[in-house]
C-alpha cells in the first residue's frame, strides 16, 4: 500500500532523524552535508546519542536510541547498508516516521537512493514530494512446552528458526493455521516477508516476491526431505514450527539482529504484525528496475546478452525503459543506448 506525503507536516515543525554507519569517513561526511542542507531548509535534525560524537553536527537535537527516538519525526534518513537500515527500522516502528535509505553498502535493496542522488532526495524531503510504502512486518512469539508465551520479537525481513548445535540436524514440525503440514530434519526454517524475499530467504532458495504483495513465506533451509519447497501463505495465516522435546535445541534470529532461545519442546509462532513499516520513496523506479540493477540481470535479449560480460547488462539507475534497453511501447525508440562498461 502506498500513500502520498502530506503537503504540510501537521505539527508545523519538521524533524528528520539520522541513522548513520559512523565507521566510514565518507558516510560521516555525507551525513554532515545532508544535515546542513536540511537545517538550511528549516528542518530540525536529530541524532542518536551514540552516533552524535562521531558526527559532530552543531545545532542538532540529540536523542537516546530508544522507542522515543523517532517520535514526532517525519523521516528517519539512513546512511549505510541494509544492516544500518534494519537498525533504524527498530526505532521507526514505534512512530509514524518513514524510513528513507541512502545506500552506502553493497546491495542495498532496502535503500531508496544512491549517494550520487542525495541532493535530489533532500530536495524531495524539503518539498514533501515523496510517497510512503507500507511494508508488511511479522510478529514472533516463542512458546514453551505448555503453550505459554516466554518471549517475542518482530522482523521486517525474516525470522529464522535455527539449530543451536551446528553438528546436529534440527527436527521440526511445520504447521499452518494450527494444522500440521509436514515434518523434516533441516538446518532451520525461515519465515519471510515480501521485503525479506531478496535477503536470507532468497539465498535459501525462496522466491522473489514484489514488496506490495500481501503474503508470508516459509522457506526450509537445507531440509532433508523430498517435500521441502518454499511456501507462500496468506498474510493472515499463523505459521508455526514445533521442536520435539527429544530433538536438537533451537533459537530464533530476527533480521539477524535479535535472538531468542526456544525452550525444550517449545514452538515458534509467526503472524502479521499489527503495525507495518513505512518506507519513503522519491524515485519512480519500480521493484523490477531495482532487481535488474542490483543483480545485473540481462534485459537485452538472450542472443545479445551472450556477447557481454555477466553482471554488466544494465547501468544501475531509475528506470530500464529510458535507456534504450526495453521499449516503452512498440512504437517508441529508447532515448539512449547505455554502455556495457558502466558499473
Amino acid at each position: 500500500m502506498t500513500e502520498t506525503s502530506p503537503a504540510l507536516w501537521p505539527s508545523g515543525t519538521r524533524h528528520v532523524l539520522l541513522a548513520v554507519h559512523t565507521g566510514r569517513s565518507d558516510i560521516v561526511e555525507l551525513a554532515r552535508s545532508s544535515a546542513a542542507r536540511l537545517a538550511k531548509g528549516g528542518i530540525t535534525v536529530r541524532l542518536l546519542e551514540d552516533e552524535a560524537p562521531d558526527l559532530g553536527i552543531e545545532g542538532a537535537e540529540v536523542v537516546p536510541a530508544d522507542a522515543e527516538a523517532a517520535r514526532g519525526a517525519e523521516i528517519v534518513m539512513v546512511f549505510g547498508g541494509d544492516g544500518t537500515f534494519l537498525r533504524a527500522a527498530e526505532l521507526a516502528r514505534y512512530s509514524n516516521a518513514a524510513l528513507m535509505g541512502v545506500n552506502l553498502g553493497r546491495v542495498g535493496f532496502l535503500a531508496e537512493t544512491e549517494p550520487e542522488a542525495v541532493e535530489e532526495t533532500l530536495t524531495a524531503i524539503e518539498r514533501c514530494e515523496y510517497s510512503v510504502e507500507k511494508r508488511l512486518a511479522i510478529e514472533v512469539d516463542v512458546l514453551d512446552a505448555t503453550g505459554a508465551v516466554v518471549g517475542g520479537t518482530w522482523a521486517l525481513n525474516e525470522a529464522s528458526v535455527e539449530k543451536s548445535e551446528r553438528s546436529r540436524v534440527l527436527d521440526v514440525v511445520v504447521a499452518i493455521d494450527g494444522r500440521p503440514l509436514t515434518s523434516f530434519g533441516c538446518d532451520g526454517v525461515l519465515f519471510s516477508t515480501p521485503t525479506g524475499s531478496t535477503a536470507y530467504a532468497f539465498s535459501a532458495g525462496g522466491p522473489v516476491v514484489w514488496p506490495d504483495v500481501e503474503a508470508m513465506l516459509v522457506v526450509p533451509s537445507n531440509a532433508h526431505a523430498l517435500f521441502s519447497r518454499p511456501l507462500v501463505t496468506s498474510p493472515d495465516s499463523v505459521l508455526t514450527v514445533a521442536i520435539p522435546a527429544d530433538g536438537n535445541r533451537a533459537r530464533v534470529s530476527a533480521d539477524g539482529r535479535r535472538a531468542l532461545e526456544v525452550p525444550e519442546g517449545g514452538r515458534v509462532e509467526v503472524r502479521r504484525a499489527a503495525r507495518p513499516v513505512r518506507i519513503a520513496r522519491v524515485h519512480p523506479s519500480t521493484f523490477g528496475d531495482r532487481l535488474v540493477a542490483k543483480f545485473g540481470l540481462p534485459v537485452r535479449g538472450f542472443r545479445d546478452a551472450r556477447t557481454h560480460d555477466p553482471g554488466h547488462e544494465l547501468t544501475p539507475g531509475r528506470d530500464v525503459l529510458t535507456r534504450g534497453i526495453v521499449r516503452a511501447d512498440p512504437g517508441t525508440e529508447g532515448r539512449d543506448g547505455g554502455t556495457d562498461d558502466d558499473a
